[in-house]
C-alpha cells in the first residue's frame, strides 16, 4: 500500500514589506532554509488596496534561481535590461530562469475594481545550471490544461501531469509539479507524489483536511502539538502545509470548498549562499555576483 504523506509542519503566512513598498504575505523564505529544498520562497500578493502594491518592484537583479509568477487576477507588467517587456494577465504564468543574471522590474496593477491576486515562487537552480543563459516561459491561461475529475474536482496544471494532461512548464531541472486544485464540499482526493520529493500545499481559499485520517496527529506543527486533540484540524486560507515523505497526498473537505496550490520538486542537497535576489552555492560566488552588479558586468551575453 502506498504511503500517505502527513503534515510535517504548518506555516502561517506573515506580512512583509518588499520592493519599493509592496505589502505582501510570505508563506516561507530565508529563515526556513533548507526545509523546502529546492524551493526558496513563496510570496502571496493578493490585495484589494492599490496602495499596498502599486509601488511595485523596480529594477533589481536575479542570478542562480527561477522565479515563477502566477497571476489569478489583475496584471503584472515586467521589463528587463535585455529589452524584453510584457504583461502577465489573469490566469497566466511567467516562469523566469534567471541563470547567469537578469536585471528586471515587476509592477503589479489591479483589475477594474483595483484588486490584484497572485503568487511568486522561487526555485533554486542546481550548481551546474546557475550560470546558464536567462530565459522566459510566458504561459497563457489557454495553455494551462484544466482537468475535471468526478465530484466536481478541478485542477489547473502549470507543471506536472494528471492522466494524459501535462502542464506547459516542462524540462526543468528539479522536475517540479505545480497544481492549482479546487475541491467542492464533502469530497476526497488523492494524488501521487513520488517518494523523495519535497512537497507542500498553500491554501488560498476555504478549508480542508490533509493527510492520513487514521494518523491525523502523528506530527507537530510549528509550535503547536496536535497529539491530544480529538478531531483533526481543518486548515484554511494563507496556511502552508509541508508534507512528510511518502507517495500520496490525501485531501478531503467537509462543509466548505477548498482551493490550494500543490507544489513538489526534487531537492538539490547543495549548499546555499543567499543574499537578497541572488542565490549561489558559495559566499565567494555571491560576492562576485554583487561586485559584477556594481561594476556593470552582471548581465552576460554568453551565460
Amino acid at each position: 500500500m502506498a504511503t500517505v504523506r502527513n503534515i510535517s509542519k504548518v506555516f502561517n503566512s506573515k506580512p512583509v514589506l518588499e520592493g519599493a513598498g509592496v505589502m505582501l504575505k510570505r508563506a516561507f523564505g530565508f529563515s526556513q532554509l533548507p526545509v523546502f529544498d529546492p524551493f526558496l520562497l513563496l510570496d502571496d500578493f493578493r490585495s484589494a488596496n492599490p496602495e499596498e502594491y502599486l509601488k511595485g518592484f523596480p529594477w533589481h537583479p536575479h542570478r542562480g534561481i527561477e522565479t515563477i509568477t502566477y497571476v489569478l487576477d489583475g496584471y503584472v507588467e515586467h521589463a528587463d535590461s535585455m529589452g524584453n517587456r510584457g504583461v502577465i494577465g489573469s490566469g497566466e504564468v511567467q516562469w523566469m530562469t534567471a541563470g547567469s543574471g537578469v536585471i528586471h522590474e515587476e509592477m503589479p496593477f489591479g483589475n477594474n475594481r483595483g484588486a490584484v491576486a497572485g503568487f511568486q515562487l522561487w526555485a533554486n537552480l542546481p550548481a551546474s545550471q546557475k550560470m546558464t543563459l536567462p530565459r522566459y516561459r510566458s504561459i497563457t491561461a489557454r495553455e494551462i490544461p484544466v482537468v475535471h475529475l468526478k465530484n466536481g474536482i478541478e485542477i489547473r496544471i502549470i507543471s506536472g501531469r494528471i492522466g494524459n494532461a501535462e502542464g506547459p512548464a516542462s524540462g526543468i531541472a528539479i522536475d517540479p509539479e505545480y497544481l492549482d486544485v479546487t475541491l467542492p464540499p464533502e469530497v476526497s482526493w488523492t494524488h501521487p507524489v513520488p517518494a523523495g520529493k519535497t512537497a507542500f500545499a498553500y491554501i488560498i481559499a476555504g478549508k480542508g483536511l490533509f493527510g492520513n485520517a487514521d494518523e491525523p496527529f502523528s506530527h507537530d506543527t510549528e509550535g503547536v502539538s496536535y497529539f491530544d486533540m480529538e478531531e483533526p484540524p481543518q486548515h484554511e486560507n494563507e496556511t502552508l502545509l509541508l508534507f512528510t515523505d511518502g507517495e500520496i497526498i490525501s485531501v478531503s473537505t467537509e462543509e466548505e470548498p477548498l482551493r490550494f496550490l500543490l507544489v513538489s520538486g526534487n531537492p538539490l542537497h547543495e549548499p546555499v549562499a543567499w543574499y537578497g535576489p541572488i542565490v549561489m552555492n558559495t559566499r565567494e560566488e555571491l560576492r562576485k555576483a554583487f561586485e559584477e552588479f556594481q561594476n556593470g558586468t552582471f548581465v552576460r551575453k554568453n551565460g
